[in-house]
């Protein structure tokens, strides 16, 4: 419980920050600026981030811990302890991880997490979904994505601004322009 608190204030104070330095127009550079959260591995980062944001489900079916998706013949409740959502977590973003890796080292954490939350159809496509254009400015080597990922802020079409906020946090933390 103590070091969930923590994580928590850390994950509070780098938000503050975060907000803070982009009222104006956003920006992920000057990645050390303050915090101590940038000495941990990107991986370490990522969970730290996905934890703030998604919170502990509970009684949230067909989600549990920190979102993670209950699938066909998983026998899994919802009551699960932190330390069992920690352990999903980190196999579902390692998973997704392996599988964004054709598209680099240095964009397969960075779309692992983004997965995380939308789901990698909506990244990739599929036969009904066109495939994003984040992940074809990605295949076109183009660096300059920022913006393209931050649009992934829409629920049910609407930009929520809590979401964009999530989208510049997991940028600032993950990803090297």
């Amino acid at each position: 419980m103590r070091l969930q608190t923590i994580i928590l204030t850390l994950m509070l104070c780098l938000s503050i920050n975060l907000s803070a330095q982009t009222k104006g127009k956003p920006t992920v550079q000057n990645k050390t600026a303050g915090s101590s959260i940038y000495s941990l591995p990107p991986f370490e980062r990522a969970v730290l981030v996905i934890k703030h944001y998604e919170t502990f489900h509970i009684n949230r079916y067909p989600y549990i811990g920190y979102g993670h998706r209950i699938q066909k013949g998983e026998k899994l409740t919802s009551n699960i302890t932190h330390r069992q959502a920690d352990s999903l977590l980190r196999s579902d973003l390692k998973k997704l991880y392996r599988f964004f890796l054709k598209y680099g080292e240095e964009h397969a954490l960075l779309l692992a997490t983004l997965a995380y939350n939308v789901g990698p159809t909506r990244i990739t496509g599929n036969k009904r979904i066109p495939e994003s254009r984040l992940l074809s400015k990605i295949k076109r080597g183009e660096k300059n994505i920022q913006y393209d990922y931050v649009d992934f802020c829409r629920y049910r079409g609407k930009k929520i601004a809590s979401i964009q906020r999530r989208r510049w946090a997991e940028l600032r933390l993950l990803y090297a322009s």
